[in-house]
């Protein structure tokens, strides 16, 4: 089998694309949810966060959420919202966001192939997550958030992209942030054979963000599996929805932190601690740092940049050399106590769209003591992760533009 094939994708009906996509499940609470669904009857929110529809103190993980999605899901495929194309096809999905465009293929993955770990990771999962997402998946019996992956850039796919990125899209949607969505149907049986022979020739994947939907598809892949006598492994539950964008075109926001407390220290004492191995320069305006081993830290109103010295970054772990690791391993744990950023509740995460305005406004708040701007964790540090088989920390890479839910699902036959 190879490691990705075309699908017939279930789709909005044409010209229904406005009132069908929504933003990803987990990137909004349910009260965002709520808001941005209110007047619009066919978001694709009241099938990824069917809580809306339901209560307000319901809880998401109750049986009636996933039937209430399994219910909103049926009517909009009755009512002929959502359409099912006639066959297999593979879709160009070109994303732009300000000055910044991506072009990424719509296709199913191979699960045996995350099983052996040629599709990589590098995130730990969580097991309430992943039981949320079987949940899903069975209810609905369909994969309708993709995993977003990325490879290496291929000539053979720039090319045939350009081909067809010169054609009209199917689907061409700008939506309520700003970012463009725009769907290409790749129809040509020559077209999907070179793209299939030309995926399946590489080495690898990897997982930049969906850890807990491809962990999902397994467990529901192996799950079937074992209740199917006929089992042959070409069913379409062997395969999981994802959107394959080349390493070239990913684009990677800082993911920021920020802490309660100075763990009991004066300002006069945290500096000197942090002296000890950064340079520290006073800065009169917001400090975002331009390249690695460099970061901005808000202190009662001032920004400062710092500098690790070189002596502290190992250049043979590609885990430890990340800026996420040398500031947790050198400032935030021994420093501000905090051992465990996973759990500890004195330290949250401020994605990078949010700006640095953001960190300013938490601190100066009373909220927050103080604030670390990062620079991103580039592709190819995410990528010598993943090959080593190692984990990233928590929080170190944040993917912008986000896909968008209900643009193309797959149906579990």
């Amino acid at each position: 089998m190879p490691l990705i094939r075309p699908f017939a994708g279930l789709r909005p009906a044409p010209g229904r694309a406005p009132e069908v996509i929504a933003p990803p499940y987990d990137v909004v609470s349910a009260k965002e949810a709520r808001e941005r669904a209110a007047g619009r009857p066919w978001s694709f929110l009241h099938i990824s966060r069917p809580e809306i529809d339901l209560p307000a103190d319901t809880d998401p993980y109750e049986p009636a959420v996933y039937a209430k999605g399994r219910e909103n899901f049926e009517r909009q495929i009755r009512e002929g919202v959502l359409v099912r194309d006639p066959a297999p096809y593979y879709y160009l999905y070109r994303l732009v966001m300000g000055a910044h465009t991506q072009v990424g293929l719509v296709a199913t993955a191979r699960v045996a192939d995350y099983d052996s770990n040629r599709i990589r990771k590098h995130e730990f999962t969580r097991p309430d997550k992943e039981d949320d997402r079987v949940r899903q998946v069975d209810a609905l019996n369909a994969q309708t958030g993709p995993v977003f992956l990325t490879y290496r850039r291929s000539a053979t796919i720039d090319a045939l992209a350009e081909k067809v990125l010169a054609t009209a899209p199917d689907v061409d949607v700008t939506a309520d942030d700003g970012v463009r969505h725009t769907l290409w149907p790749v129809r040509d049986a020559a077209a999907i054979g070179t793209i299939t022979r030309t995926f399946d020739a590489m080495d690898c994947l990897y997982i930049a963000d969906g850890h807990h939907r491809s962990a999902a598809a397994s467990r529901v892949a192996a799950a079937r599996r074992a209740s199917n006598p006929k089992h042959s492994g070409d069913e379409s539950y062997n395969y999981f929805l994802s959107v394959i964008f080349p390493d070239n075109q990913m684009q990677i926001l800082d993911y920021n932190r920020v802490v309660k407390d100075l763990n009991g220290l004066t300002r006069e004492q945290f500096l000197a601690q942090v002296e000890e191995t950064f340079s520290v320069v006073d800065e009169p305006a917001a400090v975002k740092p331009a390249a690695p081993c460099e970061f901005g830290m808000y202190l009662k109103g001032h920004w400062y940049r710092l500098r690790i010295g070189s002596e502290f970054v190992p250049a043979d772990d590609p885990v430890a050399r990340l800026d996420v690791s040398l500031l947790q391993d050198n400032l935030l744990g021994p420093i501000l106590g905090i051992g465990d950023p996973r759990r500890d509740k004195r330290i949250d995460f401020v994605g990078g769209i949010r700006g640095l305005t953001e960190l300013e406004r938490r601190v100066d708040s009373g909220e927050m003591a103080v604030a670390f701007a990062l620079h991103p964790t580039s592709i190819h540090d995410m990528m010598a992760v993943a090959d080593a088989n190692q984990v990233m920390p928590p929080k170190s890479t944040w993917f912008e533009p986000k896909l968008a839910d209900g643009l193309v699902s797959h149906v579990l036959d």
